[in-house]
């Protein structure tokens, strides 16, 4: 009886309550919603899903109805309360990211500390661009993106918080889908402004199509990037890219098209073609355009000639046939002549570019089911050129695929492939003597430099005179071509075993293999094969440069080592990599309130880099590609000590060993440690040098989980606190390999061939101690929402300290070495970053959206022994001294134009002067003038967009400031008839006086110049003088963009799921930029070779999915 009335009384109280259970899913990628809080309405029970996204709660009054579900940056959901219930909570449109990927692992936003952000790559594409990361300028607070050049291949000169190194790249790492990759040539940041032809294969990412990508993560400091320990310190930026998704099966396509506009005479600083002849004028009555004379004052035999070259030389042409001469030397007909060209204004952009229509195809395919699910694509972009002889054609095929081969074990196989194969201008970048600061365009071909660089005077179908030979540019482009061919391969696969829940194991592995070659084709016909043999009389065989003087045989005359056929080099670069990284994660949720998580590994990474170089002389492209060459050739190369060939081989390997641990408790507070330890065979052989132990402590506090905090939530939705201190490093510079003394075999200078022998020589000595270049680092940062999450705040403040930077350092000589490299740098800087999102307008058919970003960064370089010149800190790219950022542009003190109109300078000794410059001087500098940066020091973006029902609106502008850039330097003390001088010659000093009321020097004489040589120093001088600097800030429309998404009612009968059209117009104009540029890009650097900048152009985007 007893027993009855108990089980009676038990059964009463279980009727009072009861169980709910279930699990919790993300819209947005059907994953567990880790962390998701659970409650039941009414109540203050609750629970918070678990790894897997499964919650209970039990012992629930019988009363309660409802559970109330939610997650930040999801839409809120209230369900019936039940066992095995299944919930899928929607990312709100304004939504955080929740997720942070890190290459490595993924990590819950609420509990991560580092300073990042994630772009979803669709929302940032800027459609017609094939390289994506040019979409990453103004996308994210504390990205800098300097696009120094925008031609296919080459990469944008990217900074995450500035400069990291002074002799190194500061170039962050990239790593796709988990999968560092690198460079197959290591290109500078400065160098990537130069225009050489390396600067085409200085991306890694080019072979990546854009419609493949998913997201990037780019991460910032050093809690962020600290798993990747020595190879992080200029950052992180993650890219992942898409995958195929259980329930789904899809096929979209991708068509873009896109006219690039012809650059405009209006909007550069470029005299016409009558202000032209009247500086050719004076230069002929300063005695410069000559029929007779040297090749210095006698345009008939100079190098370089053209309106006035032509025309004496068609009076000294005869033609028997018809027995005239190809111009009558007479007053009336040369001014007939010569007022042609002035009334010529010929348009070099009409000429050289087009408007050629850029295409872009992709098709992918994706589709997946509870066993396994793929994604796979192909793209084909076929670019006409921009210009002359700048085509590209880009093939891409990619395939992803998951496996779940059972409930524990999974596969991931990933695979890229990329075919490129383009054309550009035979060309060679600007040269710049070092002694005198000269600045040569030697063989520049390159359409846009010589379109701001040639004279408009000149007739595009006539043929003038460069480097002793015929010219003309078009005949020029059309047998003088560069072709390069590029393949790029990665092949990865991840298996994952998860034997617990709580426990994973992971294997991943990547082969990647990367080859390019470039050939430079230059015909039996072309300038600069012609220039080798060009000897028309006496006076230009004795000035040509290009010919041969047989030193055994000095009575002897110079002679061509190209008598017959071009020239074909060509440059291989192969590379072949493979990466291995085991791990194991431990996460597990103690009760509701604790939640720990370990992540730990290893990786190693082996590159092989091989490199091969051929210059074949006397090809002959007419004659069955056959070729033709002299002993002589092979006599000059022995005696200057020049190789015809070449080939080099490099091996790099590393290892790591790293751990991750985080614990948090009750989504309230989060602490996070990293360790890792790393090795590489490029430093020195001592264990502290090869071997580099970095870490990472952080924490972080998210206030609005705070019961004091609960007043607030109307106003204030989420609030946390960051703060982060860490060591990361780099390897240094790129050629850094001083783990053993290398002595190398050479070809010593001999005078005569019939004395030649081989030689050891040493390279450099061992560095054992060399070691990483490091980098302390604070970070306090301050995540904020409003108002539901409709108003976003992120704020970091950062404080960076980088010391043991490798540099050169001058020795006493011991064992054979001068010079050396060491750890003999330092460097400070701090920033700041603030991000403002805000969803002003929502309603059911109208939204309007806004996006500010904004960072300012200052560094100082506080440690720094180099030896380097004058011309290191007067050039564009800049230097550095203690006390001074790391770029630093400094110039020669400009002290007036004298009575003459030569500009005149304060030199080394405080006294004024002309032609007392050493370009070369390489001593005490604090007599140079400070300009400033060239690193902009503040950037930055606003974007609203506006949607209404299918139709979207963008418009995009970015900004940036805080640099300065040195302007072209145009000025010479001698000019050709041939190039073209800028408007600033129109307020030149002609006459006695003028030096009150202008800077801008007079045109020599000719008899002022030979009577002093020296007064070239002067002009180059003043190239680089505080008269030639502008400010780099500017304000620029970047994008307007307006697409429409059609409705699913007009689609339907097209058995299409999706359809939009999209037009874009990109890079429009630029809003504000200093009026010294006059119209020249601050961001672009004319250095010629195949640099070109980045083009206004219109885009139309057609997508559709079935």
């Amino acid at each position: 009886m007893l027993g009855l009335l108990i089980c009676m009384a038990l059964q009463t109280v279980w009727a009072q309550t009861q169980q709910a259970s279930g699990t919790v899913y993300s819209g947005e990628d059907g994953l567990p919603l880790i962390g998701a809080s659970v409650r039941v309405q009414g109540t203050t029970l609750g629970a918070t899903a678990d790894l897997d996204g499964k919650f209970t709660i039990k012992d629930i009054p019988a009363s309660a109805k409802r559970l109330e579900i939610s997650y930040i940056g999801f839409v809120k959901q209230t369900v019936a309360i039940g066992t095995g219930i299944k919930v899928t909570l929607q990312p709100e449109s304004h939504d955080l990211q929740e997720v942070v990927v890190t290459g490595m692992q993924k990590m819950d936003k609420r509990l991560f500390s580092g300073a990042t952000v994630q772009i979803d790559a669709e929302k940032m594409k800027i459609d017609g661009m094939a390289d994506i990361s040019r979409s990453l300028e103004g996308r994210a607070a504390g990205v800098s993106v300097q696009n120094v050049s925008g031609t296919f291949g080459t990469a944008p000169k990217i900074r995450v918080r500035g400069a990291t190194s002074i002799f190194g790249s500061s170039k962050p790492l990239w790593v796709v889908d988990g999968v560092i990759m690198e460079d197959a040539v290591d290109v500078s940041a400065d160098a990537l402004a130069t225009g050489d032809v390396e600067t085409l294969i200085s991306s890694s990412i080019a072979g990546l199509n854009a419609d493949d990508i998913e997201s990037f993560q780019i991460l910032k400091d050093g809690s962020a990037t600290s798993i990747y320990g020595a190879r992080a310190m200029a950052g992180v930026i993650v890219v992942t890219t898409k995958k195929g998704k259980a329930g789904q099966s899809r096929i979209n396509y991708t068509g873009e098209f896109t006219m690039r506009m012809k650059p405009s005479y209006n909007n550069f600083n470029i005299m016409n073609s009558q202000d032209q002849m009247d500086i050719y004028k004076e230069m002929a009555e300063k005695g410069w355009l000559n029929l007779s004379g040297t090749g210095n004052n006698g345009v008939y035999n100079a190098s370089n000639s053209g309106v006035y070259g032509k025309m004496w030389h068609l009076i000294n042409t005869y033609d028997p046939n018809t027995g005239q001469f190809g111009l009558a030397n007479t007053p009336e007909a040369r001014n007939a002549y010569l007022q042609a060209a002035e009334k010529r204004n010929t348009n070099w952009f009409d000429e050289l570019f087009s408007l050629g229509v850029m295409q872009n195809h992709s098709v992918s395919m994706t589709a997946g089911t509870d066993k396994a699910s793929y994604y796979a694509s192909l793209s084909v972009m076929k670019d006409p050129g921009w210009y002359k002889q700048s085509r590209v054609n880009r093939y891409t095929a990619n395939l992803n695929t998951t496996f779940n081969l059972s409930k524990h074990l999974s596969l991931n196989l990933l695979s890229n492939a990329s075919y490129r194969k383009q054309r550009a201008p035979g060309t060679a970048a600007q040269s710049i003597d070092i002694s005198t600061g000269e600045v040569s365009r030697e063989f520049d071909i390159n359409p846009y430099s010589f379109a701001l660089n040639t004279s408009r005077t000149l007739d595009p179908n006539e043929y003038y005179t460069r480097n002793y030979a015929d010219f003309n540019i078009f005949h020029e482009l059309d047998n003088n071509y560069m072709e390069l061919n590029i393949v790029d391969l990665k092949f990865q696969g991840e298996l994952k075993w998860k034997p617990l829940n709580e426990l994973e194991f992971s294997a991943l592995g990547a082969l990647k293999y990367y080859t390019s070659s470039n050939e430079h084709f230059i015909n039996e016909s072309s300038n600069q094969a012609n220039a080798y043999r060009a000897m028309g009389n006496s006076i230009i065989r004795d000035e040509n440069d290009k010919l041969y003087s047989d030193p055994d045989d000095p009575y002897a005359l110079p002679i061509t080592i190209l008598p017959e056929g071009g020239i074909y080099r060509r440059t291989d670069y192969r590379t072949r990599g493979f990466d291995f990284r085991a791990s194991a994660s431990w996460n597990r949720l103690w009760g509701d309130n604790h939640l720990t998580n370990v992540y730990a590994g290893m990786e190693t990474n082996s590159t092989d880099y091989h490199q091969s170089y051929f210059n074949g002389w006397g090809m002959q492209y007419g004659m069955g590609e056959t070729p033709f060459y002299i002993y002589q050739f092979l006599k000059q190369a022995i005696e200057q000590g020049m190789d015809y060939y070449s080939l080099g081989n490099s091996h790099l390997r590393s290892a790591a060993f790293f751990m991750n641990a985080n614990y948090a408790y009750q989504s309230r507070y989060s602490v996070n440690g990293t360790v890792r330890y790393e090795g590489t065979n490029r430093l020195g052989k001592s264990r502290n040098a090869r071997w580099l132990p970095t870490w990472n402590i952080s924490g972080r506090w998210n206030l609005d989980e705070e019961q004091f905090f609960l007043p607030l939530k109307k106003t204030v939705s989420h609030a946390a606190f960051k703060v982060s201190y860490s060591l990361t490093g780099d390897r240094g510079p790129a050629g850094v390999t001083n783990s053993n003394a290398i002595i190398s075999s050479y070809n010593p200078f001999r005078p005569f061939t019939s004395v030649q022998e081989s030689g050891l020589k040493l390279y450099q000595l061992e560095n054992s101690e060399l070691t990483y270049e490091k980098k302390h680092e604070l970070n306090l940062g301050l995540d904020l929402g409003f108002l539901d999450n409709r108003i976003n705040v992120t704020m970091d403040w950062y404080t960076r300290n980088n010391f043991d930077l490798i540099g050169y350092i001058n020795t006493q000589g011991v064992g054979g070495e001068t010079r050396k490299l060491a750890n003999v740098a330092s460097m400070k800087s701090h920033g700041f970053e603030l991000s403002i999102s805000s969803l002003n307008i929502t309603n059911k058919n109208f939204s309007w959206t806004t996006d500010f970003i904004f960072s300012t960064y200052q560094n100082e370089v506080t440690e720094l022994d180099a030896t380097v010149t004058l011309m290191d800190y007067v050039s564009g790219t800049g230097f550095t001294m203690p006390g001074y950022p790391s770029r630093s542009l400094f110039s020669i003190p400009f002290a007036g134009l004298d009575k003459n109109g030569i500009p005149t300078f304060y030199n080394e000794d405080g006294k004024i002067t002309s032609t007392d410059i050493s370009f070369q001087y390489s001593d005490d500098f604090s007599w140079l003038k400070y300009e400033g940066s060239t690193d902009p020091t503040i950037s930055g973006s606003l974007g609203n967009t506006l949607t209404y029902k299918g139709f979207r609106l963008n418009v995009f502008f970015t900004f940036s400031g805080g640099n300065v850039v040195r302007l072209d330097p145009v000025f010479s003390a001698r000019y050709t008839d041939l190039t073209a001088t800028t408007r600033e010659f129109k307020n030149r000093w002609t006459m006695p006086g003028d030096e009150n009321r202008t800077n801008i020097p007079a045109i020599l004489s000719y008899r002022q110049y030979y009577e002093n040589t020296n007064l070239q120093y002067a002009y180059n001088a003043y190239n680089y003088s505080t008269e030639r600097v502008a400010k780099g800030g500017f304000v620029r429309l970047k994008e307007i963009s307006c697409s429409y998404d059609f409705p699913k009612k007009l689609i339907s009968p097209l058995k299409l799921s999706s359809l939009s059209l999209k037009l874009q117009a990109t890079n429009l104009c630029l809003l504000y930029a200093d009026k010294k540029l006059n119209g020249q890009d601050p961001e672009f650097i004319n250095a010629g070779g195949v640099a070109s900048p980045v083009p206004r152009q219109f885009t139309l985007t057609l997508r559709l999915g079935i």
